[in-house]
């Protein structure tokens, strides 16, 4: 007979105290079960800093679990009797407890919610520390011609009051996008990180990392990521406090050898749980009202939980499980290995896998602008691209990753996210960073040898794509551009363009897809 004890399943993105299975769930009765497991560990090659910081915050959760009366399952991934998979794990305690009922709040990825739906005697709770729900994301986009992020944004200020004024938007307006794209002056120094030093239980992490992943991609150490709740508020208040102010003016800026700038490298606290996304809105919004920002900072800041997180998160579970092999430019080319090594003469790629192999970061512009656009032109399988983006950024999880690489940076939905590509030539790259002073490319130049192979490969781009653009309001004068050039001169774009291409070496030891 099956007792009146509850199994609480918490996963490792569901690090938050107030998270819906606990809410509902009776320390004095109900057993949690936690478990590192090497099917999710391995389901994609992630980096070893982000195994680090999953396994340890998970850790560090359970001990603040067990401080507070629960009672608790904890499997560690070395633990010789783990089955290697939650549903072999669920079974495990399933076989120690009898309990009545499982609970887990919803996965934040369709594959596992799938695969825990199918559990016998699982109950998914919604998980609430959102702002909208799928369903009422499902409500929103309803009859819409389009999807934009940007009127979703404003119903959401609407719907929260932030950053509102009675009905109208603080300021008078809903978007500061255009106050966010200042080049980074050279005498601006950005403020660094704080940094967090390993505890006994990190350590024992970091060893068991390095024992059981040694071929992963990235530098495990040094390690000084927030893993705890207090950590990652410390890691929040020193944002608000000296980066926020600056955001606004530099969101868009790149400097090589600088990987942060002033964001806020919070995301990842954000997608495992330890920060509450709503109360990380409101501190923002408290710092400009009490005018210790500006209000373009603030709006800037806020429209990226508000506004994108929110939106992509809706973006996945309305088009999901399609929307992960969409590939409406029929792009096929295999990822490069300079993404996994970065060995290659493209100062700008050079710097961006560089700084993510070492921090498993790059700021959002690095990742649409650079590492995305590079993809984007040059054709490479949006489904490798969104692997690579998986394994080796320590806040991605698929409902967040999947949308913004395979929707708004490699425009694979054909125009769900985005009205028109991001694509971009040397010169915007010129404009917001200092990457091709030092580069062997030239980037003025837009033909040859020598030339920036982001000015040919755009081109190139628009000539492969030119009669699905040629429709588009916002691309057609680009490939009316394009349309003016001479014989010759297309020519020349297609043979730069087909020798770079053709020289590249696909990544094979790393992920073949």
């Amino acid at each position: 007979m099956l007792g009146m004890t509850r199994l609480i399943l918490l996963l490792g993105d569901q690090l938050s105290a107030g998270i819906s299975s606990l809410a509902e769930a009776d320390p004095a009765e109900d057993v949690v079960l936690m478990a590192e497991v090497a099917e999710e560990a391995g389901y994609v090659p992630h980096h070893k800093k982000k195994l680090a910081f999953v396994f340890s915050a998970m850790r560090h959760f359970a001990e603040a679990l067990r401080a507070e009366g629960w009672q608790l399952r904890y499997t560690r991934l070395d633990d010789p009797a783990n089955s290697g998979s939650l549903a072999g794990e669920i079974e495990r305690a399933r076989d120690a407890i009898a309990p009545g009922e499982i609970l887990c709040t919803e996965p934040g990825e369709w594959r596992l919610r799938e695969a825990l739906a199918a559990v016998p005697g699982m109950r998914l709770l919604p998980d609430t520390r959102f702002l909208i729900d799928p369903a009422g994301f499902r409500a929103w986009a309803q009859g819409r011609r389009g999807l934009r992020m940007e009127y979703f944004y404003r119903d959401m200020r609407r719907r929260t009051g932030l950053l509102m004024d009675g009905n109208d938007p603080a300021g008078g307006e809903w978007n500061y996008d255009q106050e966010n794209r200042g080049t980074l002056p050279a005498g601006v120094v950005p403020p660094t990180l704080p940094a967090f030093e390993p505890d006994a239980i990190t350590r024992e992490v970091l060893a068991l990392v390095a024992r059981r992943f040694p071929d992963n991609f990235g530098a495990l150490e040094p390690f000084a990521l927030a893993v705890t709740r207090a950590e990652a508020e410390a890691a929040r208040d020193h944002f608000l406090t000296h980066a926020l102010p600056r955001f606004g003016d530099y969101q868009d800026a790149m400097r090589q050898g600088a990987p942060v700038l002033f964001h806020a490298h919070l995301a990842l606290y954000l997608n495992a749980g330890l920060l509450d996304p709503l109360d990380l809105c409101r501190r923002a919004e408290a710092e400009w009202r009490a005018g210790r920002v500006p209000l373009n900072a603030a709006e800037g800041f806020i429209r990226q939980i508000l506004g994108w997180r929110e939106y992509v998160r809706g973006i996945y579970w309305l088009h999901m499980p399609r929307y992960a092999h969409a590939n409406a430019l029929e792009a096929h080319r295999p990822l490069p290995d300079f993404y996994w090594t970065a060995e290659t003469d493209m100062a700008c790629m050079r710097d961006a896998v560089e700084q993510t192999r070492t921090h498993a970061y790059a700021h959002h512009i690095q990742r649409l602008m650079v590492t995305g656009n590079f993809a984007l032109l040059a054709g490479i399988d949006p489904y490798l691209v969104h692997i690579w983006y998986m394994a080796v950024y320590a806040d991605a999880y698929e409902w967040v990753e999947m949308p913004n690489t395979i929707g708004m940076a490699l425009f694979a939905d054909g125009g769900i996210m985005g009205s028109k590509p991001y694509a971009a030539s040397g010169a915007y790259i010129d404009r917001m960073s200092d990457y091709c002073a030092n580069c062997r490319y030239q980037v003025k130049r837009k033909a040859g040898p020598d030339a920036c192979p982001f000015n040919y490969l755009y081109w190139n781009f628009i000539a492969r794509h030119r009669e699905r653009f040629a429709r588009n309001p916002r691309m057609g004068p680009i490939v009316r551009n394009f349309d003016r050039m001479d014989a010759a001169r297309k020519a020349e774009i297609a043979e730069d363009a087909g020798r770079f291409l053709d020289a590249l070496v696909p990544a094979g030891a790393h992920w073949t897809g």
